[in-house]
């Protein structure tokens, strides 16, 4: 995983101050985090057998296929900057 710097002027372009700029991002990221979350659930809860015997060893190469896939996608925070730098968020102001 490389790190790569992110110019504050750019997102200060986007959002009205960086302080909103990081709440928008880490509440996006929260968003896509969950989403992950309840997809990796679906997947897994597919392939458990019904009955399983607690003492039992058996293969998990699929649940290992499984979560080698999630570990390659991008982290939740990185996609929630690049759709904010990218103007895919829009976020407004409760009403009071």
């Amino acid at each position: 995983m490389a790190l790569h710097p992110i110019n504050l002027k750019e997102i200060d372009k986007v959002a009205g101050n960086i302080y909103e700029a990081v709440v928008v991002a880490s509440r996006r990221a929260r968003m896509i985090n969950n989403d992950n979350r309840l997809e990796f659930k679906m997947m897994l809860d597919t392939m458990l057998p019904e009955k399983e015997d607690e003492f039992e060893e058996r293969d998990n190469s699929e649940q290992i296929k499984i979560s080698l896939e999630f570990e390659k996608r991008p982290k939740p925070h990185e996609q929630a900057l690049d759709e904010l730098l990218q103007g895919k968020l829009k976020y407004r102001y409760k009403e009071d």
